[in-house]
């Protein structure tokens, strides 16, 4: 039987973004974002936009895969996939979820994007009357009695929980959102370029819920960022070198979903079963990652999934999780070399596959030594999430 894999069979020929906003700072709307992302990936693969014939996103990105189709002036769309589910836990989905049309012939070239205006459309995830109704269903049934109605409140739980299981320490978290305002620094597309952080700024910065300090937790920006995807045999005829997908995966542990906060694996980032899957498919494993882009929504979702990816036990996370080993220069896994969600921009997290792309090809601000294999880690702590694996044509 023949294996099923996206192994090779499918590469990143381009990759776009727009400026980067602080909320509700973007000149343009969401949907203008969207295709200028699009327009500059298809000016980076040095391709014309008529070849797209598919989009994929995730978490309901209001951008209609059919309005773009006609702004962009496509004579015709063949594949429009929406990744159901799990917020930022979609974006490396989503990816797959395009190759896999390319891969079993239902498109040639599809775009994989995320938009957001936050000025134009409110705050994602913003509590408001709707949301804190006399009624509510869901999720929000077993919380809003409680007051617990925002993400972090909600994420805050799990991550405490972890570190009084394991014996973490609030430096483990500090050193991840450190890693991340340290590349941020060089890289001039960050909204936190010329902000650094150090120690004594990030222990004397307010609670948002403990253990999440405010550097903890990501901005909230306008801007939108895309990829274009082609069959391996193509990629080769594009502008760039071909980055290769070496495998990805997506789904939830049992009963993680639970509404009312009861699984069996609460104190997790979900990856107990997605990950085994995606080294599996990849051919690869945790010691040949040389860097890795991590949701970054919060710290303490960062720790969990890299223990659960296997770069170290968790009782060894305070030795493992300090500064110098998560920077590009000389550390042992770097970690979210352009800043991420917490010191780059949130797009959903999107920003970090097309950091990932930058590693493999060897373009990064932040260029870590060892970049063949880059891991994107997609979410944290909802479900479902997703992971990819990205590599160079030598490792196929």
């Amino acid at each position: 039987m023949t294996a099923r894999t996206l192994r090779g069979k499918v590469a990143v020929v381009g990759i776009g973004e727009t400026t980067y906003y602080k909320h509700g700072q973007s000149p343009d709307a969401e949907f203008k974002l969207a295709l200028q992302a699009i327009l500059a990936a298809c000016a980076d693969a040095g391709i014309h936009p008529h070849r797209i014939d598919g989009f994929a996103s995730y978490s309901d990105d209001r951008s209609d895969a059919t309005r773009l189709a006609v702004a962009l002036g496509l004579p015709r769309l063949r594949s429009a996939t929406m990744q159901w589910g799990g917020g930022g836990g979609g974006c490396c989905a989503a990816v797959a979820n395009g190759a896999a049309a390319i891969a079993t012939g239902q498109a040639d070239c599809v775009v994989v994007f995320r938009s957001l205006a936050q000025g134009q459309h409110g705050r994602f995830g913003h509590v408001s009357a709707t949301t804190t109704a006399a009624t509510v269903s869901g999720e929000r049934a077993y919380l809003a009695p409680y007051g617990v109605i925002s993400p972090p409140q909600r994420f805050a739980m799990r991550v405490r929980r972890y570190m009084h299981e394991h014996g973490v320490r609030q430096e483990a978290l500090r050193a991840i959102a450190m890693a991340s305002y340290h590349h941020a620094q060089n890289n001039p597309r960050a909204v936190m370029n010329g902000k650094p952080l150090d120690e004594a700024t990030y222990d004397a910065s307010r609670w948002i819920v403990e253990p999440l300090h405010l550097f903890d937790c990501c901005m909230e920006n306008d801007g939108a960022a895309a990829l274009i995807l082609m069959d391996a045999q193509r990629a080769a005829d594009c502008a760039q070198k071909p980055v290769y997908l070496l495998g990805a995966a997506a789904g939830s542990g049992p009963r993680f979903g639970s509404f009312a906060h009861n699984s069996i694996e609460y104190a997790s980032g979900n990856f107990g079963t997605v990950a085994p899957d995606l080294y599996r498919m990849a051919g690869v494993e945790p010691k040949d990652v040389g860097v890795v882009q991590a949701y970054d929504s919060f710290t303490g979702g960062v720790l969990m999934a890299l223990a659960e990816h296997g770069f170290f036990p968790p009782e060894a996370a305070n030795d493992f999780l300090v500064l110098d080993n998560l920077v590009a220069k000389g550390g042992r896994l770097p970690l979210n070399t352009s800043g991420g969600n917490l010191a780059e921009c949130y797009v959903h997290g999107f920003e970090l596959v097309l950091e990932a792309v930058r590693q493999v090809r060897g373009t990064s601000s932040n260029q870590a030594a060892r970049n063949d294999v880059a891991l994107v880690v997609g979410g944290p702590m909802v479900s479902p999430v997703s992971d990819l694996l990205l590599g160079s044509g030598d490792v196929l």
